[in-house]
């Protein structure tokens, strides 16, 4: 069984950066494709980005094209997301999740996080 834990998240005004953290534990996580999802006050849980296991392929949400970034390490059992140009409607707990297989919809992760907070200040 896979473990997730996400760190990184935290303050950040609008217009700047901030890198989140997926680290896994308890499995084969190289085996595992992984999403990133947020939720933001009284809203439905997001879909955000997702990357293959190879960390070849990946998926992005409309929100977040062209200015998120998703990447694995596979030796370090880490996924990150990478947020550019982020604006006050990025503001969310943001969670990563786990499956056997690539998908983009959070009715198919069975592993998830804790999640982390990103709060972004005009």
């Amino acid at each position: 069984q896979v473990r997730l834990v996400e760190s990184g998240g935290g303050l950040v005004q609008a217009g700047g950066s901030l890198r989140l953290s997926c680290a896994a534990s308890g499995g084969s996580f190289r085996n595992y494709a992984v999403g990133w999802f947020r939720q933001a006050p009284g809203k439905e849980r997001e879909f955000v980005a997702a990357i293959d296991w190879r960390g070849i392929d990946t998926w992005y949400g409309d929100s977040v094209k062209d200015r998120f970034d998703i990447t694995r390490d596979n030796a370090k059992n880490t996924v990150y997301l990478q947020l550019n140009s982020v604006n006050l409607e990025d503001t969310a707990t943001y969670y990563c999740a786990a499956e056997s297989r690539s998908t983009v919809d959070r009715e198919e992760y069975n592993y998830w996080g804790q999640g982390t907070q990103v709060t972004v200040s005009s």
